[in-house]
């Protein structure tokens, strides 16, 4: 027999009509409970099927088309490497231009008013220019791609657990999300180009594994053994790594992201290969980046960091208090995104918010270097861009304008470099309480941003204070307080250690950094973990998706796989009437989730009577037509088909009284779509999916289950 089991799904595939559309955003509140568990996520299923059609092509394939796949997959992954190096240049090389434009214009005009007066002038350029990139940016994520919001790296979280996120990987989003980051850096918000770099890294993974642009209607006919989900998984986590690689110049650092962060499988193989994908991405970064600048010999690490020995006199108070800020970081946020979805879910009004904290984070800066009345010497060695003098004395600067009046990386490395006595510390203390506010508040915005560099600066920031303060009893560096309170704030946030710890270490130059930044960062992340998830978890729950986590809950060895099942299952013979196969897949009350595959094989049969081969379903994936668009005549109804050859005659099954935890280790370290239940004579008694086990946590009052919603 061949089963099918039911559950409760959507076709994430399926198009709005405009009428749809208006209905859906009437409403003025939507109601958000996080005790739901969203349907309309499909997963992936990264094992393969070993039917006949399976069987045939592997015998056919000799030893040396083997090797050759192996060569293949090194070359798709030097090609990720090197195609996502040069989207980030790209950005960098926008950001950089656009941003310098705008500080250029905003400074000229405040040196103008300064002496003549009407200074209100200034504040309004800077407002307008701010609010004018913003809201570009936001213009085309809100109604182009709203997948493209945000950083991008709980969606990639989310695809690597196994989730089918719609839109996630497509060339549209990838579009999007480059022209939005550049936007956002260049409009002034407190966020980072690093995420939707690791984002994009992903998008051209995934695009470039599969030799073909289904966005473009464009195929070349190459790659097409790699078009299923197992390699694209694969490929993607390298993509993700040489995205980590080319933001931060971490190689090392990249794989052990895609590992602890990102991949919930790894293959020991797949190492090496994504540590080429890598170093291909951060050569080529540097490459191009070096010729941008005039010096094509050139080829050091764009990395923020770069300085000597650190001291490992760190005072764990001050790194208790980074974890506990991390946390409330979250946790504001966390509430500030339960508004957002109930109340500014139409696109306008996400459009309308985005404008409104560039310019209020235009007015907050002009108004803090306005009021400030720290002046610094501008000396020969000076390396500030835009040094900006204001109301300080000929030969001086104001300090408050090195923090604000620069993008936010340039902002990093001056509060990690510059010498001591550069910041007072009513400046720093200050700086960080607003720029925390404004990142908390960007953060979730409809842009294209991330979160690595605002948490790296306002940890800086606190750092440096810190650094300062204790100076006045024991000599200490600010600068590598600054170092040490960015870890710690970044940890505090996303809870990453140990590819954090290699990432910082591999930007500083100095492996010296590798304890006292772990030690930092375990320590962040346990004192944050007690208030609260990660930000990316949080993120992830609040939209409802099935992810599953490293292991099941703790309490559940009293369920058992009964307990959880989908059930009843609907079967099929192996040689079924069509009529009957139509009926089962098209009968929407129930929703079967069945092999895609059998839909293709009624298509293809109805119109050739040719041997079908995987090569079929390879040239349809991912995009499989839904039965609604297969005509079937009266005649063809009363004929039959041979299901045998699409069929797994060998799926993965386990007794009904075996427990979650052993159901959800089978599940997830295999990368199943679904689990078949037997019963003690071997029969089919129902079928586990994704659902079944996510709907599952430990909350406040022990074991609790979600419930199931169609949104």
């Amino acid at each position: 027999m061949f089963h099918i089991g039911r559950l409760s799904t959507v076709d994430l595939e399926e198009e709005i009509t405009p009428e749809e559309d208006i209905v859906r955003s009437r409403p003025k509140e939507i109601p958000h409970n996080e005790k739901l568990l969203s349907l309309k996520f499909e997963s992936l299923d990264y094992d393969n099927s070993e039917n006949q059609l399976f069987l045939e092509e592997e015998r056919r394939m000799s030893h040396m088309g083997f090797r050759c796949l192996e060569i293949t997959r090194w070359v798709i992954c030097g090609l990720i490497g090197f195609l996502t190096g040069l989207i980030a240049c790209m950005i960098d090389i926008a950001v950089e231009k656009l941003a310098g434009y705008k500080y250029l214009a905003v400074k000229q005009n405040i040196e103008k008013y300064t002496e003549l007066g009407g200074l209100s002038i200034s504040l309004i350029l800077w407002a307008v220019l701010n609010s004018a990139f913003v809201m570009l940016g936001s213009l085309a994520v809100a109604f182009l791609e709203p997948i493209a919001a945000g950083s991008g790296i709980p969606q990639i979280k989310c695809f690597l657990n196994g989730v089918k996120i719609p839109r996630v990987v497509r060339l549209k989003t990838l579009v999007i999300k480059v022209f939005g980051v550049i936007c956002s850096v260049a409009g002034g918000l407190a966020v980072g180009k690093e995420g939707p770099m690791i984002h994009s890294g992903a998008v051209v993974a995934a695009g470039v594994s599969q030799g073909r642009s289904t966005s473009l209607k464009k195929d070349f006919k190459i790659f097409e053994y790699f078009r299923r989900d197992t390699e694209k998984r694969d490929f993607v986590s390298a993509g993700a790594a040489a995205g980590v690689s080319a933001a931060f110049g971490a190689p090392v650092g990249g794989v052990l992201f895609s590992l602890e962060e990102g991949a919930s499988f790894w293959n020991q193989l797949l190492t090496w290969r994504i540590f080429f994908a890598s170093m291909v991405s951060t050569f080529t970064l540097n490459f191009f980046l070096s010729i941008y600048h005039g010096k094509p010999g050139q080829l050091s690490s764009p990395g923020l960091i770069n300085f000597g020995r650190f001291d490992s006199d760190v005072s764990s108070v001050f790194i208790v208090f980074r974890g506990v800020l991390g946390a409330l970081f979250n946790i504001i946020n966390y509430w500030l995104t339960i508004f957002r979805i109930r109340y500014i879910h139409r696109p306008c009004l996400q459009v309308m918010e985005a404008m409104l904290v560039a310019a209020v984070t235009a007015t907050v800066s002009f108004a803090m270097i306005y009021f400030s009345n720290d002046c610094q010497p501008l000396g020969q060695d000076n390396t500030e861009e835009y040094p900006l003098q204001l109301f300080c004395a000929d030969g001086e600067y104001n300090s408050m304008a090195t923090a604000f009046f620069n993008t936010p990386e340039r902002s990093v490395r001056s509060l990690f470099h510059n010498p001591p006595g550069t910041y007072n510390p009513v400046t720093l203390g200050v700086f960080t309480l607003a720029y925390f506010a404004l990142a908390v508040w960007t953060y979730g915005l409809t842009v294209s941003a991330g979160v690595f560099i605002p948490s790296l600066l306002i940890g800086a920031a606190w750092g440096r204070l810190f650094g300062i303060l204790l100076s006045f009893i024991i000599w200490a560096d600010p600068g590598k307080y600054a170092l040490i309170g960015a870890a710690a704030q970044l940890g505090g946030i996303v809870r990453m250690t140990l590819s954090l710890t290699v990432i910082l270490v591999e930007a500083t130059g100095n492996v010296t950094y590798g304890f006292p930044i772990m030690l930092v960062l375990m320590t962040a992340k346990i004192v944050g973990d007690y208030f609260i998830e990660g930000l990316y978890d949080v993120h992830i729950k609040l939209q409802s998706v099935p992810f599953l986590h490293w292991d099941a809950p703790p309490t559940s060895h009293w369920l058992t796989a009964r307990e959880v099942m989908s059930s009843p299952v609907t079967c099929f013979n192996r040689v079924e009437k069509v009529g009957r196969i139509v009926d089962v897949l098209s009968n929407t009350s129930t929703n079967h989730n069945v092999l895609i595959k059998s839909k293709t094989c009624l298509a293809s049969s109805r119109l050739s009577q040719r041997k079908l081969q995987l090569k079929d379903f390879r040239d349809a994936y991912p995009r499989f037509p839904p039965i609604q668009s297969i005509h079937v005549s009266q005649d063809e109804r009363e004929c039959m088909m041979d299901l045998t050859e699409f069929m797994n005659p060998t799926p993965y099954t386990v007794p009904q009284e075996t427990s979650l935890p052993r159901v959800f280790k089978l599940f997830r370290a295999l990368g199943l779509r679904h689990l078949v239940v037997v019963d003690n004579e071997n029969r089919v008694v129902g079928l586990v999916t994704r659902k079944d086990l996510a709907r599952y946590h430990v909350g406040k009052d022990g074991l609790e289950e979600l419930h199931l919603a169609q949104t």
